[in-house]
């Protein structure tokens, strides 16, 4: 059926006529936002299953033909024959969640539109100079650096400029290190005296990247603004960010993926949807233990480890991350283990509409296994 308002509604009509109707969907991204806002108007469930998840239970059913016909049917019948096991999102019309939601896609293209800007351009600066790569390759983040590689990207630019001119190109917007900076590229300048061939195109290439590395983090910055406004907006970011180590971004991701938390019934079920509950894994007479899981959803789990990082300056968080070590678990495992725990905390909050309190929580985590 087409992606459709008419073709949608038609075939809840057509589903109701049978029983309760409801959804199942294995991506819930941009082509499912018209589904899923359908949905909401009508108060229809709506399941979710992963993709890796709908794939494997594939292998279950006769055939192997790979139809969009017969996906629609593993993944409908998925959710009909396990509904207590899938994840039911959140189909309500929150507008402040679903502009989060929104920002936080945008920001996560950014962070890749980032990385993948500054690796091309560490790549083009090796091509002209490793020694220059070398000086300036860790300091794009600096404004000042960008601003003269956009202005002199080649060997035989920068030393046509010379050291005063470099170091004021650098010092109109990263004032601090114009000095440092410009020692280290005039150190880069008598390391070769070599001009490799097609310097000039590699230097247009060079300066060009240098700008949209510049607009990039400039559109980042702005965005973490909006997600700032947007969080603290909401009232339940306002009840999140009284939690130690949640801050607007990290808050508003952990907030556009749980919502209300509603539809988890206790921190184990929010644990698993996060991929942040231990799996054990055993095979005969050899156990293995527990082990980190590899499914959930990836960026709530992102989310609650860099939170739960960041709270480590508080008292009762670093108490039960020094236990978890002194059993022997390593960084990253104490630090999802706290993770965990603040699993039942977070729901604890949304469901009582209540800030977190130091002086009734802290010993529940502190003291819990």
């Amino acid at each position: 059926m087409a992606n459709d308002e008419a073709a949608l509604e038609a075939l809840l009509d057509r589903a109701g006529q049978h029983g309760t109707a409801g959804l199942v969907i294995d991506q819930p991204g941009s082509t499912a936002q018209l589904t899923l806002a359908v949905a909401a108007r009508r108060q229809v469930p709506v399941a979710y299953v992963p993709g890796l998840v709908m794939r494997r239970a594939a292998d279950l059913y006769p055939g192997e033909a790979k139809t969009d016909k017969r996906d629609a049917f593993i993944i409908a019948d998925t959710g009909r024959t396990r509904r207590r096991q899938v994840h039911w999102l959140d189909a309500g019309s929150d507008e402040l969640l679903g502009q989060l939601r929104v920002l936080n896609g945008s920001g996560i293209d950014l962070a890749a539109d980032q990385t993948r800007l500054a690796n091309r351009l560490r790549d083009a600066l090796t091509i002209v100079s490793p020694a220059l790569e070398r000086a300036l390759g860790k300091r794009l983040s600096q404004a000042g650096v960008r601003d003269l590689l956009a202005r002199y990207p080649t060997l035989t630019a920068l030393r046509n400029a010379g050291r005063t001119q470099i170091t004021k190109v650098i010092k109109a917007r990263s004032p601090r290190l114009a000095v440092t900076v410009t020692g280290t590229v005039m150190a880069a300048l008598g390391a070769q005296s070599v001009t490799v061939p097609a310097e000039a195109a590699t230097g247009r290439v060079i300066a060009e990247l240098a700008t949209e590395l510049d607009r990039v983090l400039a559109r980042r910055q702005a965005l973490a603004g909006e997600i700032e406004e947007a969080f603290l907006a909401h009232p339940f970011g306002e009840l999140l960010s009284t939690l130690p180590g949640i801050g607007p971004r990290t808050g508003s991701r952990i907030l556009a993926e749980i919502g209300d938390g509603t539809r988890f019934a206790d921190g184990a079920r929010l644990a698993s949807y996060a991929g942040l509950a231990p799996v054990t894994r055993q095979s005969g007479k050899s156990i293995n233990g527990e082990s980190q899981s590899r499914r959930g959803n990836h960026r709530l789990k992102n989310a609650m480890f860099l939170a739960a990082f960041a709270s480590l300056r508080d008292p009762a968080s670093k108490t039960f991350y020094d236990r978890k070590r002194t059993e022997g678990k390593r960084h990253n495992a104490a630090l999802i283990c706290l993770a965990r725990r603040r699993c039942d905390v977070i729901l604890a909050m949304l469901r009582t509409r209540q800030p977190y309190q130091p002086a009734r929580t802290a010993p529940d985590l502190a003291g819990a296994a």
